[in-house]
């Protein structure tokens, strides 16, 4: 059983989205609910957080610097200086942004729901560096977790409530071929964020699952690590040669949170994860 550290001690309401930013040696994170995008340093400590102004489903770095945010009504761009931009607004009511993931082309993959999690009331949507938006899925649920293959031929996707991670053939700009790499079982939760290794494993944290799963590329389980907080929401490698697995939390719905439930979590060396491309825009 590998042991686990508290990376940042929190109460988030909604932790979500890890992304190890290589060009500041940082970890990102975001607070959904609270409209809050969490920056920290595992080398000094140095944490910083930043308002959104709406609630934000995830962030991620730009090739220039900067960050580019999937947000309520729209996905936007916070330059290095803190200026603010619209990338491209598509206001739905009753909806909101939720996991986003950069594609190995440099585009973003962002993912909508509505806040009643009402049956295909979710997107997910693909958008260039000119922010041109393309639907790739359309009545989903819950979108959540996004990643690829190593080889970039493979794109992985998790629709919450079907308890499914799925697996598609990627071509750059489009997917195809929608089969069942895993199924998560009665009981052990619900699969929300994703992440891939340089061995082409997926690391899948369960919601209501307190653990984060390992399924190989052929979609066995090989490993689960088990974790203080029950809803536990997505994973990413991070640190010098990507080997520690941060895990974000939740607090949101508990009528029981434990202490750590809404704080980052990290496994220290318990894998080896790949490079993320920052956003070509």
């Amino acid at each position: 059983m590998s042991s686990y550290e508290v990376a940042v001690e929190a109460q988030a309401e909604l932790g979500e989205g890890p992304t190890w930013d290589p060009a500041g040696a940082r970890l990102l994170w975001v607070d959904v609910l609270a409209s809050r995008v969490h920056t920290y340093d595992p080398a000094t400590g140095h944490r910083t957080v930043h308002a959104t102004g709406q609630h934000v489903g995830a962030a991620k770095p730009r090739v220039h610097g900067g960050l580019v945010l999937n947000l309520r009504d729209g996905v936007g761009l916070l330059d290095p200086d803190g200026a603010f931009r619209w990338l491209h607004r598509d206001p739905v009511p009753g909806r909101r942004a939720n996991d986003a993931a950069v594609a190995p082309d440099g585009s973003l993959w962002a993912g909508t729901m509505r806040y009643d999690e009402a049956p295909g009331g979710g997107t997910l949507t693909r958008l260039t560096g000119d922010g041109i938006a393309e639907p790739i899925l359309t009545g989903v649920t819950v979108s959540n977790g996004i990643g690829w293959s190593p080889d970039g031929t493979l794109m992985y996707y998790i629709d919450s409530p079907t308890r499914r991670v799925d697996v598609f053939d990627y071509d750059g700009d489009a997917v195809r071929d929608r089969r069942t790499l895993a199924v998560i079982e009665d009981g052990a939760g619900y699969p929300d964020g994703l992440t891939v290794d340089a061995s082409g494993c997926v690391w899948v944290a369960l919601w209501d699952g307190g653990a984060v799963r390992r399924y190989t590329p052929s979609g066995a389980l090989d490993r689960e690590i088990r974790l203080p907080a029950p809803r536990t929401t997505a994973c990413a490698f991070g640190g010098p040669g990507l080997t520690d697995l941060y895990v974000t939390t939740a607090r949101v719905g508990l009528t029981e949170p434990t202490p750590l439930s809404g704080s980052v979590l990290v496994v220290p060396g318990v894998g080896e994860g790949l490079p993320q491309p920052p956003f070509k825009g």
